[in-house]
């Protein structure tokens, strides 16, 4: 007792040191609890304290013995058998250590191992954490739905079981709405995708929840923490909008780059999917980015410089030197002309009984600009709208011409146009009046 007696002084004393001088850890409600269950805690310390390694081989040794279900006893050949893979030594250390911590029982009399009930616990909660994805962030969810969903099963949840079902809730919906004010495309993805499963865990717990709200065992305290479950899963469903909104937002301002189809999104994903940026300049800068940083002392030395010299600099009030303007003769336009010789053409056309229908005759010679001119005005000829106008163009749609233009080139022996679409003008005859 007096060996006994220093070692729990110390553990008080290392315990108080924590809180205040006035407060008492057994005076903590929640010190209680967890010193009630020192030996499981202890249990827990014994698997987990110390490196990574060394707790992988507890494990793997405990796990070996409880996969072994033909015999609940094992000696230390079956053991050395089973794990034969281990070093000796390195092996009954480990033992030793679960042995002391009581996660293995030690039968002297037989000289059997048997796994105790304890340690059977432990491993069963840590296996059903393992069997989750880990990779997912929505594993703690599940494995949180499943404790529920256990302990409802077998006679009853408690209110903290609900709890942290509750605060789980709770982050996911403002994990959400973050990702949803900060606007980003990336995170409103990765977002969605994480609620779509939040969801079917949500789906699977509703009548979990609806079978404790029902239970007539349940306490007072059990009752709300479910209600405010349902509160919490309601936020988490009336998120679908909140995410089409912000979705939609981000594709009525996508950046479409040119004509490629690509848009800033796909630069974006290409670029993360890189994991050396820096490389990607390599082979396109030479030389390496030189950052000036200027202070607002050498701004204002810059700026007193440039106030000083524009006031020193002595302004010239000299009137510039003459010169002489320039002289441009005026050049009569030709386009009246050439429209007035091309009347003159057609006009005589007109009027001559042997005239040629060939098109290209009456049009040439002439260089392939006024051709051009020419060909473009055979348009108006008997144009009823055009000849009630004044005008060059209204004398020439009234000449008694018809131009009738067909399918087909050809080839001419003219030094400014080689070729012409065939047409044909004639002289269009007024029908003859009948007289009473």
């Amino acid at each position: 007792m007096n060996a006994a007696g220093p070692a729990v002084e110390e553990q008080q004393d290392s315990l108080q040191s924590y809180f205040k001088y006035d407060i008492s850890p057994d005076d903590v409600e929640q010190v209680y609890r967890l010193k009630s269950a020192q030996p499981l805690l202890q249990a827990f310390t014994a698997l987990f304290h110390g490196g990574f390694d060394g707790v992988l081989v507890r494990l793997l040794v405990l796990r070996e013995l409880v996969a072994e279900t033909g015999s609940p006893a094992f000696t230390r050949a079956d053991i050395n058998l089973r794990l034969a893979y281990l070093e000796p030594e390195r092996l009954e250390t480990v033992l030793a250590r679960l042995r002391a911590h009581h996660l293995l029982a030690w039968d002297a009399s037989h000289g059997l191992y048997r796994v105790t009930p304890g340690a059977r616990n432990i491993l069963a909660a840590i296996d059903s954490l393992l069997q989750m994805n880990q990779d997912s962030d929505d594993a703690d969810m599940g494995f949180l739905l499943s404790q529920v969903a256990g302990a409802q099963a077998v006679g009853g949840v408690t209110v903290e079981q609900l709890q942290h079902l509750l605060g789980r809730l709770v982050g996911l919906t403002e994990e959400f709405a973050d990702a949803i004010a900060s606007g980003s495309e990336f995170r409103l993805r990765a977002a969605q995708e994480k609620w779509n499963t939040a969801c079917d865990w949500v789906e699977k717990g509703s009548e979990i929840l609806h079978s404790i709200i029902q239970d007539a065992r349940a306490d007072a305290a059990t009752h709300r923490a479910a209600q405010a479950i349902g509160r919490a899963q309601s936020a988490l469903l009336n998120m679908q909008g909140m995410f089409s909104r912000a979705l939609n937002q981000i594709e009525r301002q996508r950046v479409h780059l040119g004509q490629s189809g690509l848009t800033t999104t796909d630069i974006k994903t290409w670029l993360m999917q890189h994991e050396d940026l820096a490389g990607l300049a390599r082979a396109a800068v030479s030389l390496p980015v030189t950052p000036m940083f200027i202070t607002p002392s050498e701004m204002i030395d810059v700026a007193e410089t440039e106030l000083l010299a524009e006031k020193n600099s002595t302004p010239v009030f000299a009137l510039p030197a003459g010169e002489s303007a320039q002289i441009t003769a005026s050049e009569v336009a030709t386009l009246p002309v050439v429209l007035d010789d091309w009347l003159s053409r057609l006009t005589a056309f007109a009027t001559a009984a042997d005239a040629s229908p060939k098109v290209h005759e009456t049009l040439l010679p002439a260089t392939f600009a006024i051709a051009s001119y020419r060909a473009s005005l055979l348009q108006l000829l008997g144009d009823e709208s055009e000849a009630a106008l004044q005008g060059g163009t209204a004398t020439m749609a009234r000449l008694p011409l018809e131009f009738a233009p067909q399918d087909g080139m050809v080839k001419l022996k003219d030094p400014h146009v080689a070729a012409i679409s065939i047409a044909t003008l004639t002289q269009r005859t007024e029908p003859e009046k009948k007289h009473d």
